[in-house]
């Protein structure tokens, strides 16, 4: 297992060098900056697209914006909330969550770009029906000269489909909370238990494509976050003297990187490390720039690219500004990132049990479990898509095969293994989508022009 682990350390090492970085933000600030700031100029609008005011029945999709908007978020609103920025803080410090920040507020630009275009270049499957994503944009936008482009998205975003992480927390959660305070031994036949039940309830949903997906997402996702908003809510309330000199900590430290191993750099120093562990931890939490939110987009019922656009943006802002940061103080306004050893849900579960003994960390765990399965379900429909491109929509059932292979080797194999994995993988998926995005901005930017117009007229007339 340690050769695994190495193996995998030296994989996310690797894919996350300076050209990524550079790819990921710097494209991300280029689009922000080409697009003169429109996202964040339009929110309004995108809230009411979101309310469905502009929604009609017959417009090609399959579902709605808002269930396009939850599907997506029931990925990103999963283990990257409360066990990535459980990691982050606990590797890098407070500083660590200011540069998932700054990731957020670039990829609520990335969003736009890389969810409009993919109902602006919308393809067919090999059964014909109508699919949006990277793979679709690349080849309906760029031309089928930059196939390999992707090709290469398609493969990685199988593998970063895989819910290797959200079923290894979801697994440490139900070890830590549930059974080892009651007596009961962990061994390899408890933690494969888990895997079976976690197999059988996936696959009750995931077998029903993409409508039983979306329609779990869109009950699930907004009741799972305002539980998260209150249980949150109530800790900083308790600790409420310590917010503001955490909120000013995780600011300065931010340029100061005091809580940052000293032995590690990367861009010359410490601070460099820092920043690439916050942009890494972000883009384990939102997914911008990473391809997966377009598969979800791509999906809508509508027959305007940058109403949907608008409506993917709000992602990042809801999964790392809101819920992200919720997360970040409790954990760590009670102390608890300070005063033990524990990572990643581990750590989330000791701030909530510090803040509310006796039932804290099992009002997380219901929490971890809504917010793990729903991931789940996403993440098959995003995996399963992939392959359909690679080898034919009549094969992507193969997909939950794999899938399914997945939720056990998780539930027997280390965290740090599994989030290496999944970090590596995503570097992989955000070369192909970002490069993509960049080449083909002048047409979003030039379909926003439009839209904006026209909308405009409307509202005159």
């Amino acid at each position: 297992m340690k050769t695994l682990n190495y193996i995998f350390e030296q994989f996310s090492s690797l894919a996350w060098g300076l050209p990524l970085l550079i790819l990921l933000v710097g494209g991300g600030l280029y689009l922000l900056v080409r697009s003169k700031f429109l996202p964040f100029r339009y929110v309004g609008h995108a809230v009411s697209v979101l309310q469905g005011k502009y929604d009609d029945p017959n417009d090609p999709g399959q579902i709605s914006h808002f269930q396009a908007l939850t599907t997506a978020l029931s990925s990103t609103i999963g283990m990257g909330n409360i066990a990535g920025v459980a990691l982050a803080i606990s590797v890098g410090g407070p500083g660590a969550m200011f540069w998932m920040w700054v990731s957020a507020i670039v990829g609520m630009s990335t969003k736009y770009f890389t969810s409009t275009l993919a109902i602006l270049y919308r393809g067919k499957d090999s059964e014909g029906v109508v699919q949006g994503g990277p793979m679709y944009f690349i080849m309906e936008g760029l031309g089928k000269h930059w196939k390999p482009l992707a090709v290469m998205f398609s493969f990685f975003g199988m593998l970063g489909a895989l819910p290797v992480v959200n079923v290894n927390q979801l697994k440490q959660a139900i070890n830590d909370i549930i059974l080892i305070p009651n007596g009961v031994e962990v061994s390899l036949q408890s933690n494969l238990v888990i895997a079976f039940v976690l197999v059988v309830f996936t696959s009750l949903v995931i077998l029903g494509g993409l409508k039983r997906i979306s329609t779990m997402a869109s009950r699930l996702v907004p009741s799972m976050v305002l539980l998260y908003f209150i249980l949150v809510m109530i800790i900083l309330a308790i600790n409420y003297t310590e917010v503001p000199k955490f909120l000013a900590l995780i600011v300065t430290d931010a340029f100061n990187a005091d809580y940052y191993p000293k032995d590690e750099s990367f861009l010359g120093g410490v601070l460099g490390a820092l920043i690439l562990h916050g942009i890494k931890r972000g883009a384990f939490s939102n997914e911008a720039g990473l391809g997966t939110a377009p598969l979800a987009h791509g999906a809508a019922k509508t027959d305007e690219p940058v109403r949907e656009g608008l409506v993917a943006m709000l992602g990042p802002a809801i999964d790392t500004l809101v819920v992200c940061t919720l997360t970040a103080l409790a954990i760590l306004v009670t102390g608890v990132w300070e005063t033990t050893s524990d990572n990643g849900v581990s750590l989330t579960a000791n701030a909530f049990q510090n803040a509310m003994p006796g039932y804290g960390q099992y009002l997380l765990m219901l929490c971890v479990f809504f917010f793990s399965v729903s991931s789940l379900f996403s993440y098959a429909y995003y995996g399963g898509k992939c392959l359909s491109f690679l080898f034919g929509a009549e094969n992507k059932h193969y997909y939950n095969y794999l899938y399914i292979a997945s939720i056990v080797l998780a539930s027997i194999t280390e965290f740090e293994a599994m989030i290496n994995f999944i970090d590596g993988v995503f570097a992989l998926m955000a070369i192909p989508t970002m490069l993509s995005t960049i080449l083909l901005a002048p047409k979003v930017l030039e379909a926003s022009k439009s839209y904006f117009s026209r909308l405009k007229t409307s509202k005159n007339n």
